[in-house]
């Protein structure tokens, strides 16, 4: 099913205004919320929007951006006003659509639904002779969601849970319009009554210090022979990155990141320039096991879960986390008392960067939004915090979102834009910034910005078709040579001329991101 969206107004048209509020705001907030969760809660859904922030879209863009994507529903979202005692909820498809019609049959399913949750007086079902409910060739429905006029509805308006609440019944109503179908939710299976088992998870952050990583384990073998001369004592500890197996030497892990680093320091000052600390989660699971007697309510008498016959003991706590192999004797000052545990990332494998001719753009982000936001605010506290767009774009566009982070860090130095890209350009790859004074692309937001610097870094890194859950915002995506650059130092000479050290720059300020946190 292919749902369009079309947030009403926008941009330099506000729409209807009262107690404080814009229509073109409540209107885009409804419409995003929409859009989320029949993506995440339904299959084979596909959405565009006419905006996803506050741009100007004439009437006829709307429409016609709908019909061009041939989509099977249009839902135009709007914002009511009239004078202050007119209140409540209604509906409109197109006057010229018959009652009979699919169009009619759908506003009744909608109608229906919305009107259940968004706790407002019921208006009814209207017919309009609306632009955008007659030019559109798909079933198509406009919902006016309370008065910005009337004080009731705009206190409701002004309510992010009201809003999640309206956006959950118009898509509750064309979840059943159009027969969809949920996403399947795994469920962990259920343990046995006469055998309740009870699992307790505990995870605890440690700090570990590397002195180098190897594709050959007989060089990771001399550093370790090197470090013992030296009186450091190390192991090798084996990773898996890209399929191939590397060897890291470890020195020790430590619960708190001071400890790491005071211990960093001590090992380049020993001579040795390529340590560094990983940040790793440590997973413990124990399952506690212990035999019941049958409930009341079972007629035959269960056996105990021993083969014994003899009253029901409990079994104490067994750990079903075994000590790794390989035993690490903890420097001074390392937490590591007992043997040491294998690291259970809790996201995806840390990656090191071993070759940066082979370090591709596609792939996994590793960061969580908040830790690239600390890390660029720790240099410019009033950067602006953009980590989960580039978290959440990077994911859907299956891009390394924090490399396209710390390229960003890289093209407005650390937001501070001390070139000629001004910040209410949201322009965070200098994306058309050819060179003297031109200052390059404007966007409409931040978000838009991102949008735009990863759909230009899915251009060069590959011949597929763009996803179209959002709208092309690039305006060089076409001139392109695509799939040219697959790797981040491909885009030397590309993104940046001559730009010979361009992308081994964004993976070296990457390396430091991954490092401080």
């Amino acid at each position: 099913m292919k749902l369009y969206l079309d947030p009403g107004h926008g941009g330099e048209d506000p729409g209807a205004q009262g107690n404080g509020l814009n229509e073109k705001d409540i209107t885009l907030a409804i419409a995003l919320k929409i859009r989320k969760i029949i993506l995440n809660d339904y299959e084979n859904v596909q959405v565009k929007m006419s905006r996803t922030s506050d741009t100007t879209r004439s009437l006829a863009q709307r429409s016609s951006g709908a019909n061009a994507w041939d989509a099977d529903f249009f839902l135009a979202i709007h914002i009511n006003s009239a004078d202050s005692s007119a209140q409540g909820y209604e509906d409109f498809i197109y006057d010229g659509a018959s009652n009979t019609s699919k169009t009619a049959k759908y506003q009744d399913i909608i109608h229906a639904e919305v009107i259940k949750v968004n706790q407002l007086k019921d208006r009814g079902q209207k017919k309009a002779n609306f632009h955008v409910i007659r030019e559109t060739k798909m079933p198509s429905i406009l919902t006016e969601n309370g008065f910005i006029s009337n004080k009731h509805d705009a206190a409701l308006m002004k309510d992010s849970a009201w809003q999640q609440k309206v956006a959950q019944g118009h898509v509750n109503g064309i979840a059943k319009a159009f027969g969809l179908k949920r996403k399947a939710v795994k469920e962990t299976p259920k343990t046995a009554t006469t055998t309740p088992k009870t699992t307790q998870t505990t995870t605890k952050t440690v700090y570990t210090v590397y002195v180098g990583s190897y594709k050959s384990k007989e060089n990771a073998q001399d550093r370790v022979a090197e470090l013992k001369k030296k009186s450091i004592k190390s192991s090798i500890v084996t990773t898996k990155i890209s399929g191939a197996t590397w060897y890291r030497v470890k020195v020790a892990s430590y619960s708190t990141n001071a400890n790491a680093e005071k211990r960093l320091k001590a090992i380049e000052k020993a001579g040795y320039d390529d340590a560094f600390i990983i940040t790793e989660k440590e997973t413990t699971t124990t399952t506690k096991t212990e035999t019941t007697k049958p409930a009341a309510s079972t007629s035959s008498t269960a056996k105990p879960a021993t083969s014994t016959n003899k009253p029901s003991t409990s079994t104490p706590a067994t750990s079903t986390s075994k000590p790794s192999t390989t035993t690490t004797t903890s420097a001074k000052g390392s937490t590591s008392t007992n043997p040491t545990t294998t690291p259970n990332n809790t996201t995806k494998e840390i990656p090191i960067i071993a070759d940066p001719g082979q370090f591709t753009i596609l792939g996994p982000t590793f960061l969580s939004a908040e830790q690239m936001d600390q890390f660029v605010k720790k240099v410019n506290p009033k950067a602006p915090a953009l980590g989960e767009f580039y978290q959440t774009l990077g994911k859907y566009y299956g891009i390394r979102g924090d490399v396209a982070f710390a390229q960003a860090i890289h093209e407005t130095d650390y937001f501070r834009f001390t070139g000629v890209v001004n910040p209410e350009q949201n322009n965070f790859a200098g994306i058309g910034a050819t060179g003297g004074d031109t200052r390059g692309a404007r966007f409409e937001s931040a978000e838009e910005g991102v949008l735009a610097q990863l759909q230009h870094l899915y251009a060069y890194a590959t011949t597929k078709p763009l996803p179209n859950q959002y709208p092309l915002v690039d305006p060089r995506f076409h001139l392109v040579d695509r799939g040219s650059a697959p790797t981040w130092t491909a885009l030397n000479g590309k993104w940046a001329v001559p730009g010979t050290t361009y992308g081994q720059s964004i993976l070296a300020l990457y390396q430091q991101m991954i490092h401080s946190v």
